[in-house]
């Protein structure tokens, strides 16, 4: 067996060639990154222990020790411009919880929405400021995920909860007299715009570009489990009717799909375990998601606007009516959501992985 090697170490492209004793060539061609990840493509497969003993030999394991061994703390990342807009969104976001709790808690499920997101949003951002404060990203992007992409789509996410909250709370409880709630509302408003802030400055500045929780494919299904959110805090007067449950049943089987696959696609290396096509599981679940909005969007008017017209009186603040008519409507912009999400993914536009 004659075999030709040819490596060129200190550059990107590793070019090898092989040639077996049936005389046919193979050409295989390798990105060498951070001295250890490089793709290997091609039909050559004698030749892949012989290869990794190579990059063994090269350092590989020493590249890893000298990853990790930059995992340190570093208490500089708080005083960065970064730092301060987490610590910022920390704090405005704690304050208004409190605010809120103070005031009295309620079993108004906007409200209860509204505390959920200024728990949660906080405890992500001190999360991320934690895992950087101690250099533990490097060891995260280099194993199982890119470490950007995952930072810049929460503060999207974070953006859009805060300040769908923020509207919600001064609809729901702002008077000419309540100077409480007022405060509550401008703090409120104060989170949102910082984590605002983050967005504008990681897209515009930063110019960071999201491989997928950050880029389009990625956030348009965080919109859609954001709507599916607020179709289910609005859910109200559907006990005595049969076919409204088999709405809020359409409205749930999609629901928790929906972050198994953001979570699975932001983990790279859990995505390459599945025993199957995500890419082809995803189409399908589109496909289903659709026809149950339909269906939803069908008969949740029919059934729940009939002989129910609105009210004469039907307080912007508070209408059972207008809730109900929220859901309706959020059914809606859901569907279309899903349908150009299902468009996308088969044309292949706009980053959508064509199936």
């Amino acid at each position: 067996m004659h075999i030709q090697v040819t490596f060129a170490v200190k550059i990107r492209h590793v070019s090898e060639l092989y040639a077996n004793q049936k005389g046919y060539k193979t050409r295989i061609e390798r990105t060498y990154q951070t001295n250890c990840f490089y793709q290997l493509r091609g039909s050559a497969k004698p030749f892949y222990p012989l290869a990794s003993s190579f990059f063994a030999k090269m350092g590989c394991m020493d590249g890893i020790k000298d990853t990790l061994s930059q995992a340190v703390f570093s208490p500089s990342t708080l005083l960065s411009g970064r730092g301060g807009l987490h610590m910022a969104q920390i704090i405005l976001c704690l304050i208004t919880f409190i605010l809120s709790l103070i005031r009295g808690f309620s079993s108004h499920t906007y409200l209860i929405y509204a505390m959920f997101t200024w728990v949660f949003c906080p405890i992500m951002t001190l999360f991320i400021t934690v895992i950087e404060m101690f250099k533990l990203d490097i060891i995260l992007n280099m194993f199982c995920m890119d470490w950007g992409d995952f930072t810049t789509g929460m503060a999207m996410s974070s953006t859009l909860m805060t300040v769908s909250v923020a509207i919600t709370y001064a609809n729901f409880y702002i008077c000419k007299t309540c100077l409480y709630n007022w405060i509550v509302t401008v703090f409120a408003f104060l989170s949102g715009f910082v984590y605002t802030l983050e967005v504008v400055k990681d897209k515009f500045f930063d110019k960071k570009k999201g491989s997928y929780l950050a880029a389009l494919p990625g956030f348009w299904k965080v919109m859609e489990a954001f709507v599916s959110c607020m179709i289910f805090v609005s859910l109200t007067g559907y006990k005595d009717s049969p076919a409204l449950i088999l709405c809020i049943i359409a409205y749930i089987i999609p629901f928790p799909i929906l972050p198994v696959i953001i979570a699975t696609n932001i983990f790279k290396k859990l995505k390459q375990c599945l025993p199957f096509n995500l890419d082809r599981f995803v189409f399908i679940f589109l496909v289903i998601s659709v026809l149950l909005y339909i269906f939803a969007a069908i008969m949740w008017p029919v059934f729940m606007f009939r002989n129910n017209p609105r009210p004469k009186t039907c307080p912007p603040s508070y209408c059972i009516w207008a809730i109900q008519f929220m859901v309706a409507f959020m059914t809606v912009v859901n569907l279309i959501l899903f349908t150009l999400d299902l468009i996308f993914t088969l044309l292949g536009i706009c980053n959508f992985k064509r199936t």
